[in-house]
């Protein structure tokens, strides 16, 4: 049996890879993943996001009340084409003011490293910037750094 903890995040997928959005209620999470899902994304998990560790890849899914649900501040709960699950490739922490040009970082989380870069996630620039992050820094399509 695999490990597993559910975390306050919100998680897309991009191509073959889960992005976490991480950080406190009103920091964007949900509003910067549906500018991605514009761009072309795939909603995984909106706000809580289950995280599980299975022949060494940490992946992330919906639990089974919120899958396929994406809350819009000043609109409601929405429905949305989702993806079951994704190996997370890149973490992204929104609430905190980005370093102009950041160290690499990792956070772990189960055991697994996963690199980590801090965004303004309300920024009209946000969803490229995530984008590059992830090409940049996320971990490989297989998710095995």
């Amino acid at each position: 049996m695999s490990e597993s903890e559910t975390i306050h995040a919100t998680c897309i997928a991009i191509g073959d890879r889960g992005i976490l959005l991480c950080g406190p209620s009103g920091s964007g999470k949900s509003d910067l993943a549906i500018r991605l899902i514009d761009r072309g994304a795939m909603l995984v998990s909106d706000d809580y996001t289950r995280l599980a560790v299975a022949d060494s890849l940490l992946t992330g899914s919906a639990p089974s009340t919120i899958a396929g649900q994406i809350e819009l501040r000043g609109v409601g709960i929405v429905e949305r084409p989702f993806r079951a699950e994704a190996p997370i490739a890149l973490a992204v922490e929104l609430g905190q003011p980005p370093e102009r040009m950041p160290e690499p970082a990792t956070r772990i989380w189960l055991g697994q490293s996963i690199p980590v870069v801090a965004l303004n996630g309300l920024e009209p620039s946000a969803p490229i910037k995530v984008e590059a992050a992830l090409a940049l820094h996320g971990l490989t399509s297989s998710c095995r750094s």
